[in-house]
């Protein structure tokens, strides 16, 4: 008789537990979370006036002792139900900025607002998709003998996509220390817009603040070359932020004048290396700066938020640049599932980690990201709300906050995460449960009926 997998004998022991009910519970509150965090210890509710108990939790009582919270991981291919919320909270972030709401009142869609895309430089020719690649046969050959022309249409999924014609060509240093660098970038091209605008608008560079403000959310995305480029909204409100107007010089043309100019001169040097030199690191010359449509609808700004939030979810393995997570040795490296190229950066970063002068970039903790540091996602203080008040609110309206006039006495330790195989088994078919159900529900919303 043939035995049945692991799991399976898992989940069957699982379901005959006592106390599955109340595990299962836990299960569908964390969504189907893939990895949730497992707690022990206990919360007490006290009236602030009396001292007296009003409610008392304490995890003595739950399956194995112990609670399970969701992981909150972003990324799709490590939690796809924690994603999932992890995107409709981007969504609304985005959207709040763009169209008002979640405190933000909704005359900020009649400001100067831009979606604009910002890119890395070259660091040697690569493959590229759509028309002929390299189709000009004079290119010739670079010094390793290599030809640097390319006659192929390759498809979009086509592996050579994004890979460098001669790998030894390809600067690969200056790879990893501009995405270790970008965010320094970033910031001096936003100090420059605010520049430009004072300037344009005839201001002393320091009294801008006095008369406007600059906000922003971006994100940062992998091209297939293995190079972020930055997508962001920017918007120009009164020096209050989104409850101010702003000056009636500032519109958007002259937004759109700012933002170019510093795009184009921002520059930031590296640290002197015997064995590198110092770089000079810019933009690339390709850049977008679109105005958002201010008709009213919100259909430019639905559709720019919805892609801020679908593009932060996505894991390492879906955008083809490093892995989703750290990585602590040369042979983590070289076991990677990923290609040659993205290899060699990791293995860029491992190597220029190790040199002194590049220690304060901690490129060996980000050569899982190929040097690029810090969040996906950022935003300025004004732009809108955070994610933080968007968890707050859900909890709010789910029940989980106490009142005012109460006191919440908390102890808690951390005892482990993840699950065994039957529990994994049994979370993603209630998290695929719980989207069917939401799509559903989506669906009945829209008023398009339900499919058979």
């Amino acid at each position: 008789m043939r035995q049945l997998p692991e799991a399976d004998r898992d989940a069957i022991r699982i379901a005959q537990d006592p106390q599955f009910t109340r595990w299962l519970d836990q299960i569908t509150a964390t969504g189907g979370c893939a990895h949730p965090v497992q707690l022990s210890g206990s919360t007490t509710t006290l009236d602030s006036s009396t001292g007296e108990i009003i409610q008392h939790y304490d995890t003595r009582n739950e399956p194995g002792e112990r609670l399970l919270i969701r992981c909150r991981n972003r990324r799709s291919t490590v939690c796809a139900p924690c994603s999932r919320l992890h995107a409709g909270d981007t969504y609304h972030l985005v959207r709040a900025g763009l169209l008002g709401g979640k405190n933000i009142p909704a005359t900020v869609r009649d400001r100067p607002r831009l979606f604009i895309t910002l890119t890395a430089p070259s660091f040697g020719p690569v493959h590229r998709d759509g028309d002929r690649c390299r189709p000009r046969r004079d290119r010739g050959r670079c010094k390793h003998g290599r030809t640097l022309g390319c006659g192929a249409i390759h498809d979009t999924n086509d592996p050579l996509v994004g890979q460098p014609l001669c790998t030894d060509c390809y600067d690969y240093p200056a790879h990893v220390l501009w995405h270790a660098h970008a965010g320094k970038l970033w910031d001096r091209f936003v100090i420059g817009v605010r520049r430009q605008l004072a300037t344009s608008a005839g201001l002393v560079q320091s009294h801008f603040a006095q008369h406007a403000r600059l906000s922003f959310a971006r994100v940062a995305e992998y091209q297939k070359r293995a190079a972020v480029h930055v997508h962001a909204v920017v918007r120009l409100d009164g020096p209050n932020g989104p409850d101010d107007e702003p000056p009636p010089w500032g519109t958007t043309d002259r937004l759109t004048d700012a933002v170019r100019g510093p795009a184009r001169r921002v520059r930031v040097r590296t640290a002197h290396s015997p064995a590198i030199g110092e770089l000079d690191l810019r933009w690339g010359v390709q850049l977008d700066a679109r105005p958002l449509r201010t008709d009213g609808v919100g259909r430019d700004d639905d559709a720019v938020a919805a892609y801020v939030a679908k593009y932060v979810t996505k894991g390492a393995s879906e955008t083809g640049a490093g892995t989703d997570r750290a990585v602590t040795n040369r042979d983590d490296i070289e076991s990677a599932p990923v290609s040659e190229h993205v290899r060699t950066l990791m293995r860029a970063c491992w190597r220029l980690g190790g040199l002194p002068e590049y220690e304060p970039l901690h490129l060996r903790a980000w050569a899982h990201t190929l040097g690029y540091r810090g969040h996906i996602l950022t935003k300025s203080r004004a732009y809108s709300t955070t994610y933080a008040a968007l968890r707050a609110e859900r909890a709010h309206h789910m029940g989980h906050t106490a009142s005012t006039e109460t006191v919440t006495e908390r102890q808690w330790r951390y005892v482990g995460s993840g699950h065994s195989p039957g529990a994994a088994l049994i979370a993603a078919g209630i998290a695929e449960d719980l989207e069917l159900n939401q799509k559903i529900t989506a669906e009945l919303r829209a008023g398009r009926g339900v499919s058979g």
